[in-house]
């Protein structure tokens, strides 16, 4: 399994962006490796963007009509199950497309200051939010919302960052 990961840092927040390009590659590396074992044939392919309030404000009411910044939205490419490679297509090598992810980076300074923790882990903490949503992970009642955290807390322990 190979994850390509398309990154983009807006230059209105890149001078306090704490995570190089490699360090995110790796993390979703890691990540879809524990997350999609079953799938280990497909190659993935997704984008993350960090972005600023006034730029997620925009796609949150353009998608969402959420007229207000949010911490991170997620946008996925499919709207089923992962798929399967066919019998005898395991040579194809076109990747998944998995969806975007967009953090702002400004309410996730917010965030970390009230939490009590670094940028950096608030950071990977949506980012794996993120994730989960574009392979199907969705909370909509508190029994969905705790497994989906639980999920975050062993995500974030793949990388050493669970505090």
């Amino acid at each position: 399994m190979n994850i390509e990961l398309n990154c983009e840092i807006y230059p209105e927040v890149a001078d306090r962006h704490p995570i190089t390009l490699e360090t995110w590659a790796e993390w979703f590396v890691v990540w879809g490796r524990y997350l999609l074992t079953d799938k280990e044939d497909i190659d993935y392919e997704l984008s993350l963007a960090i972005a600023d309030d006034k730029a997620i404000q925009e796609l949150n009411n353009q998608y969402r009509q959420q007229d207000r910044p949010t911490d991170v939205l997620s946008f996925a490419a499919l709207e089923s199950d992962l798929p399967e490679i066919p019998l005898g297509m395991s040579d194809y090598h076109e990747p998944t497309y998995l969806g975007d992810i967009i953090i702002s980076q400004t309410t996730a300074i917010r965030q970390a200051q009230e939490r009590e923790h670094s940028l950096t882990y608030e950071l990977a903490w949506l980012a794996a939010h993120g994730l989960l949503h574009l392979i199907g992970w969705d909370h909509p009642d508190y029994e969905s919302l705790e497994a989906m955290l639980a999920e975050q807390d062993k995500l974030l322990n793949l990388i050493s960052l669970l505090t």
